[in-house]
């Protein structure tokens, strides 16, 4: 069994530079809230836009790690992250149409002539019931797509095909207007959350610390897994299924508990997602989102912890300046990235970095 690269890096690295490292970037990220709260004509001034774009790629990272968690360590290739995500953020969308509409209905829903609210947003005008619905709703649905899955034995490419298959659903699903979440356009036009004005720079920053905040304890969590004797026999799972059957462990169990974990970090990152872009559509169920988390997970090198947050921040990073430099080529640039790492790269950034301070 492969020992965790993050844990052989920090042995040859040395615990010192290591701890310099991560210390730095937590810094910086913590960093950038405050400056953010400083006069705009100021020098060290981080503008809305550099904030937005820094906390939008932080709660990318979070999807990284959380897809990091079954396919890295349990082999499990979801292409279906990218609905767990969507749910958490409509549900945090759901709270933040109710508490822009006051007393009445959301603005869509006025649109299409509706008279009452539906029967699933009773609640949502309440923070505590739209965080629960946040973890509710990923949750319960990796558990019992999962359930039925594991119990199945579904496992492989077969696995990968019906995730993309259940998000490409759920995308179909919110794209109808009757469904009652905004169809195509989705949630917009947030105006407050628990009072406090969204586009106010404190808010901006309490939402970006909380981003950081998550970001650090998913890592935590991660970390501590990977370094526990489930998540021995996590990797165990992936590198020999049969065998760990035969010394007498029920493989079911593990996979269905780091899938729902798995879907619940999703969800709690969407929460985060929508207040700070201002916006959850169905475009964020989109298969090639799940498709895109894939590659950064990829790039960074799966089975690491800290790679698939590296993956992110560099394929979201070339992905803000490809789409407003060259916006028609971002695709293929991204096709070109994914062949490159296949083929050159198997272990992703970390495994290069890994090589290169062996020799």
């Amino acid at each position: 069994m492969n020992q965790p690269l993050t844990l052989t890096a920090a042995q040859k690295a040395g615990p010192k530079v290591t701890a310099v490292a991560l210390g730095l970037v937590l810094a910086i990220l913590l960093a950038m809230p405050l400056l953010h709260l400083l006069p705009a004509d100021n020098v060290f001034h981080v503008s809305a836009y550099t904030l937005t774009l820094v906390g939008k790629i932080l709660c990318y990272a979070i999807v990284a790690l959380a897809l990091d968690l079954v396919w890295g360590y349990a082999g499990l290739l979801s292409l279906g992250h990218g609905l767990f995500f969507a749910l958490g953020g409509y549900a945090m969308g759901m709270y933040l149409m109710r508490e822009s509409a006051g007393d009445g209905l959301p603005a869509f829903m006025s649109f299409l002539a509706w008279t009452e609210l539906p029967w699933y947003w009773y609640g949502t005008s309440s923070f505590l019931w739209a965080m629960c619905l946040v973890v509710l709703a990923p949750g319960l649905l990796a558990f019992v797509f999962g359930f039925f899955a594991f119990r199945s034995r579904i496992k492989g490419v077969y696995f990968s095909i019906m995730t993309q298959a259940l998000t490409f659903a759920g995308m179909l699903l919110f794209f109808r207007n009757e469904t009652g979440f905004g169809g195509n356009n989705g949630f917009t036009d947030f105006k407050t959350i628990l009072g406090f004005s969204i586009s106010a720079p404190a808010t901006r920053a309490t939402l970006f610390l909380a981003t950081v905040a998550l970001l650090v304890g998913s890592l935590l969590l991660g970390w501590r897994l990977a370094r526990s004797k489930f998540g021995r026999v996590l990797t165990a799972l992936r590198d020999a299924e049969n065998r760990l059957m035969f010394c007498g462990y029920d493989p079911r169990g593990y996979k269905l508990f780091i899938w729902t974990l798995s879907a619940v970090l999703c969800g709690l990152a969407g929460a985060l997602y929508v207040p700070q872009v201002g916006i959850i559509n169905p475009s964020e169920m989109a298969p090639t989102q799940s498709i895109e988390a894939a590659v950064w997970v990829a790039l960074g090198g799966r089975g690491t912890l800290i790679g698939p947050l590296l993956g992110a921040g560099i394929v979201n990073g070339m992905k803000s300046w490809f789409t407003v430099a060259f916006p028609e080529y971002w695709l293929f640039a991204l096709g070109a990235l994914f062949i490159i790492v296949t083929l050159y790269l198997p272990k992703g950034v970390i495994g290069l970095l890994r090589r290169r301070g062996e020799q």
